[in-house]
């Protein structure tokens, strides 16, 4: 599956579902993210089960401030609509594919109980 390009209009949408959404935070003018992009882009043809988005943080900066991103390139994975992962630096094609199966093992009942006694 080729990757989804995320908008202000569209995000919710795609990351409040089931499954797990990896999101790159990009720009065209950013090296890191232009280097990057071939990687990602070929996960996401191997992870068929999984979202894979794009936010150019030029045409979507109110979404890049939401999140407060400061650093580009940023990934951030979203299992059944929770952030469960966001960090800054392009990652090289073994740390990718490394995050994808901590993001699989995780017990989301449990990260929901963590969640839940952080908000009080």
């Amino acid at each position: 599956m080729a990757t989804v390009a995320l908008t202000a209009e569209n995000f919710d949408e795609v990351t409040g579902k089931d499954g797990i959404v990896l999101v790159d935070f990009w720009a065209s003018w950013c090296g890191p993210c232009v280097r990057f992009a071939p990687t990602y882009e070929r996960s996401s043809e191997k992870h068929t089960n999984i979202t894979f988005g794009k936010v150019d943080t030029e045409a979507e900066q109110a979404l890049a401030a939401k999140f407060d991103i400061r650093s580009i390139p940023t990934i951030m994975a979203v299992r059944d609509g929770v952030i469960v992962f966001s960090q800054p630096g392009a990652l090289p094609e073994s740390a990718l594919e490394n995050l994808i199966e901590q993001v699989e093992k995780l017990d989301m009942d449990d990260v929901r109980k963590q969640l839940a006694a952080h908000s009080h």
